[in-house]
């Protein structure tokens, strides 16, 4: 079992079920109970209701949703023939996926080389280099490179140089850090993996928003941990504080991760005051919190000093939030340099750990980003890169907006992706036959914990222009292929659980 069991309340329930998009007027009425039960199932396919939740009693959701108690027991007899629901005497009944649902079994990887050119790449969510600033960085860092060839070469706790200017950077942000909080990495991933080493054992518990980004939900996975989902709420500042507060409670995870600046996948942009709450619950629950700052530069319909405090500015002890940025998502995917802030004591079980991983990172990408955070060339360079993804953000929902009215987003202020609900059909399907028609995209299960999000893709701001419109397209193609029920293989009949 790879997911803790929650519950969730009556009123709670009752709620979610009444936030529901009605159906369109003049449309097939149904009978109460299974309007009640294709409710629960779409916030199970949409992650709002994660799989393995408990739902209440049927006198007490019959209560809170002033229906009769016989409608409750026909809409959970429902859910139980379709598979959505698992039910034992004595024990309740908890939401499940139907057998053959396609689960979450991997993250997203680039595209092949062979591929490109033909294939539009809406997988990942990078862009290409801010030239003339990566040239001009290995340039400074190979004329730095001397100074250190007659070393050794293996700095464990990342450069000297570059642990001051990453903690500088913290400080000016408001945050004092020394260099000694400072760990130097080989990307946010391996910041990740080791601060999950760390911090858990196998099947110790971490709660994650829900959804997530893909990658680091398939890393925690193959590190055997048991994963907490909590549900975003509604909207781009959609953190759910009383649900965080009740999962950190009565799960009590070793570790919680979040995405509060401009979460991947929703683009939603945590408040100072949800930050606030998120730092106190954990810490109340014992709780480390990974606050994961790798989008926080691409802020695009926003200064740098509009944006909320750091996580880390409300733990001032530094007792509970460690924080994980990265070079990769505001300079260049390419350069593979990331960093950790803690005390130092974590960096230092950080850095002995290192012997028994990677060593240490490469000293000359060290040396670029160093040269960029020295010269002033990382701010030059940030910005041409938030211009960019403006523009890109702007074409792509633009086109889809035009293309694909039926699909639903919201424009968020900063990061790098559009979460997109499809209309009713399964993303899964809309994914596979997307490659068929040159257009690749990532399903929503994949940002999920055990085969939620069904109804949603993730579209990343890496094409603009005619690119985007064309895009756009062979996503309409897609669409039109899975509603008239074409056969995509590998994927199994999935539209009917949707449209």
């Amino acid at each position: 079992m790879t997911q803790w069991t929650s519950a969730t309340g009556a009123v709670q329930l009752a709620r979610l079920l009444r936030s529901q998009q009605p159906p369109p007027a003049g449309g097939r009425k149904v009978p109460a109970y299974r309007a009640l039960a294709d409710g629960v199932r779409l916030l199970v396919l949409e992650g709002r209701l994660p799989v393995a939740t408990r739902l209440p009693a049927e006198r007490e959701l019959a209560l809170a949703m002033a229906v009769s108690r016989t409608t409750i027991a026909a809409a959970y007899e429902h859910l139980r023939s379709a598979g959505f629901l698992e039910s034992r005497r004595g024990a309740g009944s908890w939401t499940s996926l139907p057998t053959g649902h396609p689960l979450p079994a991997r993250g997203l990887e680039p595209l092949p080389p062979d591929m490109i050119g033909s294939m539009i790449d809406l997988g990942c969510a990078a862009l290409p280099a801010p030239e003339p600033w990566l040239t001009r960085s290995m340039r400074g860092a190979l004329e730095e490179l001397p100074l250190y060839a007659h070393t050794h070469g293996d700095y464990p706790a990342g450069l000297p140089v570059l642990r001051e200017a990453v903690a500088a950077r913290y400080t000016a942000r408001g945050v004092p850090t020394m260099p000694e909080q400072i760990m130097i990495t080989t990307g946010a991933m391996g910041a990740m993996a080791a601060l999950i080493r760390l911090f858990t054992g196998g099947g110790d518990r971490i709660a994650v928003d829900s959804p997530s980004y893909a990658n680091i939900l398939q890393l925690m996975r193959e590190e055997g941990a048991r994963l907490v989902p909590v549900a975003m709420g509604e909207g781009l500042t959609g953190w759910d504080l009383p649900m965080w507060r009740r999962i950190l409670r009565d799960a009590a995870p070793r570790l919680a991760y979040v995405i509060a600046d401009f979460h991947n996948p929703t683009g939603a942009l945590a408040t100072a005051e949800q930050r606030r709450a998120l730092v106190e619950a954990a810490r109340s629950a014992g709780t480390a919190l990974i606050a994961d700052e790798t989008m926080l530069e691409i802020s695009l319909d926003d200064g740098p000093g509009e944006l909320p405090p750091a996580m880390c500015s409300f733990d001032p002890a530094g007792s509970t939030v460690v924080t994980v940025g990265s070079a990769s998502k505001a300079f260049w995917a390419g350069l593979r340099i990331g960093w950790v802030r803690a005390t130092p004591e974590i960096i230092r079980s950080l850095v002995s750990a290192r012997a028994y991983a990677d060593l240490g990172t490469p000293v000359l990408e060290q040396l670029a980003v160093s040269w960029l955070m020295g010269t002033g060339g990382w701010d030059e360079a940030v910005a041409l890169r938030r211009e960019q993804a403006r523009g890109n953000r702007d074409a792509i929902a633009a086109a889809l907006r035009s293309e694909l009215p039926q699909w639903r987003f919201e424009l968020p202020r900063g990061g790098l992706t559009l979460w997109v609900r499809t209309g009713g059909f399964s993303g899964s399907r809309i994914a596979e036959a997307g490659e068929r028609f040159g257009v690749r995209i990532p399903s929503g299960p994949r940002f999920g914990v055990d085969g939620a999000f069904e109804g949603f893709v993730r579209v990343p701001f890496t094409v603009d222009g005619a690119l985007a419109a064309e895009a756009a397209t062979r996503l309409v193609s897609a669409a039109r292929f899975v509603a008239e029920g074409g056969v995509t293989g590998g994927v199994g009949d999935v539209r009917g659980l949707i449209a």
